[in-house]
This record gives C-alpha cells, structure tokens and sequence, in this order.
C-alpha cells in the first residue's frame, strides 16, 4: 500500500511503519466506536424519553406528600363555623379553647414508597443520560487524531488514547449504562404497580 522507506529510514515520522500503525489502529477502533456511539446513541433517546415519561408521574404524585390546600380550607371553615355556634349558644367569651390546631398532616406510606421509587429512578435516568453524553465526548475525542502531525504522531497519539480508555474503564462504563437503565425502569415500574394497587 505504501512505498518502502529509504534504507535506514524505517522508522522515520513519515515512515510507513507508522503509516501502517495508524491505518490498522484506525480500523480497530472504526468497528468499536460505531457500536459504542449507536448503543449510546439509544440509551440517550430512551433516557431522555423515560424520564419525560417519570417525571411527569412523579409531578402528578408529589401533590400526595403535601398537606391538600383544599382540605386546609375546609378544615379552618369548619373551626369557624364552631366558633360562630359556640358565640351563639354560649355568649362572645365562650369561644376560647375551641379552636384545635391539630392540621398534622402525615403522608401515606404508599405515597412515600412511589415517590421515592420514581425519584429514585429519575435520578437513574438522568445520570445514564449524562454519562451517556460524557461517554460519547471522550469517544469522539479519541477518534480526532486522524489529521494531527505526522503518522509517528498520530500513532503514537492514538495509543496515548487508547491506553487512557482502558484506564478510565471507558467499554465497562459502556456496558453498564444498559444495566443502570434497566434498573431506572424496574423502579419505576415497581412504583406503578404499587400505585395501582393503591388505588
């Protein structure tokens, strides 16, 4: 494919062992990172819409952890309506001590567990969207040295990279995104089943 090098050049910065390394490198990682920039590609379309669809379940079910501003009003309307009796039965003084302030309001534990559950599942969510994004940043850094220098540096570039994707578990992080997903989806789908039966 390429010329043979002047003899006692073999290994100059445009020789064609480096020519060679960086065209052998270039299509290793050509099939790897078409995979992983597909798989991720996925992930963040499915994310993104899994957490459109939690968290407008979780918005919808917050409104069961706080105090019914409905039920606040009627409460106080009744205390004042036991005011106004106890005025009208037992004269203008009778009214001190009826007035309860017992507006305690506690959430059901149902409440509690599907909040927390598709909470808990947004979040999951979220991160593998933004380790997803993160990811596709570091693979597209990666594959930019086909145009820098000479092919000793590009060569010697790419391997700098590939060896810092290794050490930063760059294809484990890959692999767990599907698993973190999965487990965003269990949540949630353990929260619905709960709520259902709740109601």
């Amino acid at each position: 494919k390429y010329p043979d090098d002047e003899p006692y050049k073999e290994m100059d910065e445009n020789s064609r062992f480096w020519k060679t390394c960086v065209d052998e490198g270039m299509k290793v990682d050509a099939g790897k990172v078409i995979d992983w920039t597909d798989a991720l590609d996925v992930l963040l379309v499915f994310a993104g819409l899994f957490s459109a669809v939690v968290s407008t379940f979780a918005c919808q079910t917050f409104q069961t952890l706080q105090v019914d501003p409905a039920d606040v009003m009627s409460s106080l309307i009744f205390e004042l309506l036991a005011v106004v009796r106890a005025i009208d039965e037992h004269g203008p003084g009778s009214s001190k001590g009826v007035i309860r302030t017992d507006t305690s309001f506690h959430p059901t534990r149902t409440a509690t567990w599907v909040n927390g559950l598709w909470y808990v599942s947004l979040t999951l969510s979220l991160a593998t969207a933004l380790v997803a994004a993160l990811t596709k940043q570091w693979i597209h850094q990666y594959m930019n040295y086909a145009q820098l220098g000479t092919p000793r540096a590009r060569a010697r570039l790419r391997h700098f990279r590939y060896l810092q994707l290794q050490a930063w578990h760059v294809p484990a992080i890959i692999g767990l995104l599907p698993v973190m997903m999965h487990i965003a989806l269990g949540l949630f789908l353990s929260g619905l089943i709960i709520h259902t039966r709740a109601l």
